[in-house]
């Protein structure tokens, strides 16, 4: 099994969001998180005085797949976040040795 985290920005997660459902990506978790980068945040006026924002504010969606699946996923948040400019995110990939669903107590694949 595979886990994929990817971060993009937030008003994407959506449409990866359904783009996943479509191919059969059901079970995911998408949280809110700020993050810093290449962007290195940006500043901002508010009532005359201006202050800087050092953490961009980004979406994470982390799904765990079956060994095989990976690439369609990926390729999928590629395609549906990529806005070819600074700041649209990473993806990361790491193995799952198990998972186990706490209601039934199945283990495995089974548990996804």
């Amino acid at each position: 099994m595979k886990k994929i985290e990817a971060i993009v920005r937030p008003h994407k997660m959506d449409d990866v969001r359904e783009a996943l459902h479509e191919i059969g990506v059901t079970g995911m978790t998408i949280s809110e998180v700020k993050g810093i980068g290449k962007q290195k945040g940006h500043t901002e006026t508010y009532r005359g005085s201006e202050y800087e924002i050092n953490f961009v504010p980004k979406a994470m969606l982390m799904v765990v797949v079956p060994d095989g699946n990976e690439e369609q996923v990926i390729s999928t948040v590629l395609r549906i976040a990529k806005t070819g400019e600074v700041g649209d995110g990473k993806i990361f990939v790491s193995t799952i040795d198990q998972a186990i669903r706490v209601r039934t107590e199945e283990s495995g694949e089974s548990a996804l």
